[in-house]
């Protein structure tokens, strides 16, 4: 009688452990520019990522408040994509928003975003760290109130003359490195199913190698 009681109730602390689970969220914002004049650009292959995402998962996105949202789950888990409307230099307040309106934590977060330290189509994870310069991240860690948030970095090189990074940034990706980005955004898209499943250290570890370099 006792042995039953205590399975039924450790069975109960399983399910319960189960559905927690389930019900993990997550947000996962790529950064970009609204506006036809920036689709396709350099700065914007955080949009394009998660928009290839988006459509790999077969859910649509909804224009909401501070940007365009679509929703998906990975095994039972909630994924909040989302796109910011408020330009880039802006975009802590729709993430703010977002994992305020979701009661997303921190460490659910993931921000996609262009690097021009590392060469096309490489793609690095961090934990933490400095903006390097971009005014995305910056006004994220401005309004979270903290630099330890979850990014993944895109490679979009940097072979522009001085002076030159501007239009180098807000310029179109050319056709021969437009060409690499499908099997870019597969990777990517395991990348954002392993950061749901088996949390940051574990996906850092089996793609910041190899497996995020360009193919």
């Amino acid at each position: 009688m006792l042995k039953e009681f205590f399975k039924r109730l450790l069975q109960g602390r399983e399910c319960k452990e189960s559905k927690d689970r389930n019900m993990e969220k997550f947000l996962v914002v790529g950064l970009g520019n609204i506006g036809p004049e920036y689709e396709g650009t350099r700065h914007n292959i955080g949009f394009m990522t998660t928009q290839a995402f988006a459509e790999a998962q077969g859910v649509a996105w909804e224009d909401r408040r501070y940007g365009f949202v679509a929703r998906t789950s990975v095994r039972g888990r909630q994924v909040i994509l989302l796109r910011p409307s408020t330009y880039i230099n802006l975009s802590g307040n729709a993430v703010r928003y977002w994992m305020q309106q979701e009661k997303i934590a921190l460490d659910h977060l993931l921000v996609i975003v262009d690097d021009l330290a590392l060469p096309f189509g490489t793609l690095r994870l961090k934990p933490s760290g400095s903006d390097a310069g971009h005014n995305g991240l910056k006004h994220i860690a401005q309004t979270l109130g903290t630099q330890d948030y979850n990014r993944l970095r895109i490679g979009i090189g940097n072979d522009f003359s001085r002076g030159g990074q501007i239009d180098f940034v807000l310029g179109k990706i050319p056709p021969e490195e437009a060409a690499l980005l499908p099997e870019r955004f597969g990777v990517v898209a395991e990348i954002i199913k392993s950061f749901v499943l088996q949390g940051m250290q574990r996906t850092m570890n089996a793609y910041n190698g190899a497996k995020g370099q360009k193919g």
